[in-house]
This record gives C-alpha cells, sequence and structure tokens, in this order.
C-alpha cells in the first residue's frame, strides 16, 4: 500500500480538524498555511476546492473564485495569530506542517 500525497493528506488533515467544515474566518489563514507548505500553486487550488466542494455540494465553487481567494490571501496575510490558531488546530489533527506557521 502506498502512502498517501502530501495533496491526499493536507486533505485529511483538514478534514480530521474541521470535521463540522471550515468556518470563513479560519479560510484565509488556512489557505495561508497551505501556501506556505510543499505544496504548489495548483495543488493549493485543487485542496481549497475539494474542501469547498465537500463543504456545500449544493452550490458550486469556481475554481476562479478560490484563485482569487489564494491571491486575496497572498497579498493580505493573516495575522500570526490567526495563522498560528489554525497551525495549532489542524497540529491536533496530526498535520505536521504546524511548523511552517509564524
Amino acid at each position: 500500500m502506498s502512502n498517501p500525497s502530501l495533496f491526499e493528506s493536507a486533505v485529511g488533515w483538514i478534514r480530521k480538524g474541521y470535521p463540522e467544515g471550515i468556518p470563513s474566518t479560519d479560510f484565509p489563514p488556512l489557505l495561508a498555511l497551505l501556501i506556505r507548505s510543499e505544496l504548489d500553486e495548483t495543488e493549493v487550488t485543487q485542496v481549497a476546492l475539494r474542501l469547498a466542494r465537500d463543504n456545500d455540494v449544493n452550490v458550486p465553487v469556481p475554481e476562479e473564485a478560490i484563485r482569487d481567494a489564494i491571491a486575496h490571501v497572498t497579498s493580505e496575510l493573516p495575522t500570526d495569530n490567526e495563522i498560528n490558531q489554525v497551525a495549532g488546530r489542524l497540529a491536533s489533527a496530526g498535520w505536521p506542517l504546524a511548523t511552517t506557521a509564524v
């Protein structure tokens, strides 16, 4: 059995850390953490799309909206406290990239 990819692992950790779904206030710091990880921009977009679609299958999220959100996060980063709060939540779910927090 092969190990899951970083992409699949990230999706799994986020689902475990946010079993009720990702609150809108945590989405920007989450994107910031994903951008700091070893995922490239395309993979970050795909993780965000998968999570958005998983949370509300009745409202399609266009890829362009995810790209815009990533662009917004990279131009106006969340506070260090917001990023650390999300990183801490994901660390409790096994996220090994929590050290990428500030």
